[in-house]
Order: structure tokens, then sequence, then C-alpha cells
């Protein structure tokens, strides 16, 4: 039987014991540093939106919140749909990064990351039915969503998801430190 590189979280695992030393490049892209001292760490799910603009610029938003990943300044949370979206929509070759360099920011961010299974669909609710499956991300893993698209989520607050920007979240995070 063939499996699908997402279909158990065990592959990304097992790749990501080989791939450690390939996360220098990672720390060389958004200039990564060890401080795990914080003690405030929101749980959060990352549109894709939000990746592809830290990854097109260094100079935004986006890129300085993911920047603070390593920091432990939050805890990103990661589904199998997710982290396929994330690829399909990095590698559509739009961006200055080879598809290995795509794969080791993913891979990063994925051992970074809790990773959950949905068992559950709240589908349809929300305007757009391609961003159902990051509502049901958070719902299960009990975290905020962070996306430039904050008006599509506008039915995320009555599953009790609470929906920022990454400029809201970046405040949030510096009025904490």
């Amino acid at each position: 039987m063939t499996t699908t590189r997402y279909s158990d979280w065990n592959v990304r695992s097992a790749y990501r014991q080989v791939a450690k030393p390939r996360w220098n490049l990672i720390g060389l892209i958004f200039g990564i540093s060890d401080n795990t001292n914080m003690t405030f760490n929101p749980r959060i799910v990352i549109d894709t939106n939000v990746l592809y603009s830290a990854l097109r610029s260094q100079l935004g938003v986006s890129y300085r919140l993911l920047s603070m990943v390593r920091q432990a300044r939050f805890l990103p949370q990661v589904s199998a749909p997710l982290i396929a979206e994330y690829e399909d929509v990095l590698k559509r070759g739009q961006l200055a990064l080879s598809h290995a360099q795509i794969d080791d920011v993913i891979d990063y961010l994925c051992a970074q990351s809790e990773h959950h299974r949905i068992f559950y669909l709240w589908r349809p609710l929300l305007k757009n039915p391609n961003n159902d499956f990051i509502l049901e991300l958070a719902v299960k893993a009990q975290a905020s969503i962070v996306t430039w698209n904050v008006a599509d989520f506008k039915k995320a607050a009555s599953l009790h998801v609470q929906v920022m920007s990454p400029r809201q979240l970046l405040e949030i995070l510096e009025k904490s430190s």
C-alpha cells in the first residue's frame, strides 16, 4: 500500500530527524534565535496567506511574526490538510525560494508546531468553503486563527474561535514581553 506524504505524521517526524542540519537555512531566512524563556504563548493557526507573505518579503509584519516561531512566543497548530495547502500554494513558482527550501521551511514549521488530526467536520460554515479546514483545526486545537483575510472568518465567532491579523497578534505579543 502506498501512502501519501501527509497521510501520517511519522513521515514528517522521520524527515525532520534527517533535516535538522538544514534548519540553519531557516535561521538565516528568519533570523531565528534560541530564546524559550517566554511564558505567554498563545496557540495559533497560521493561514497560508501569512506564511506566503513572510516568505515573499522580509519587510512586513508576517515576516516579523514568523521570525518569532522558535522563540516560543506562540505555539503554531497544524494538520495534514493545512500542511498540504502550504506546500501547494508556496510551490506555485511565485517565490524566490527553491522547492527544497520551501520544504525546509514547512518542515521547520512542522517541527515547531503541535499536530492535530481532525475527525469531525463543521462544513460548510464559512463564506469561502476552502477555509473551513482552518476553522476545524482552530476548534480542535482551541487556537486563534491568524490571517490577512479576517473578514472571511466572521462566522468563526459562533464556535468561539478568535480571528486576528498578523499585526494584531504582533501587538499582543509585544505588549506581553
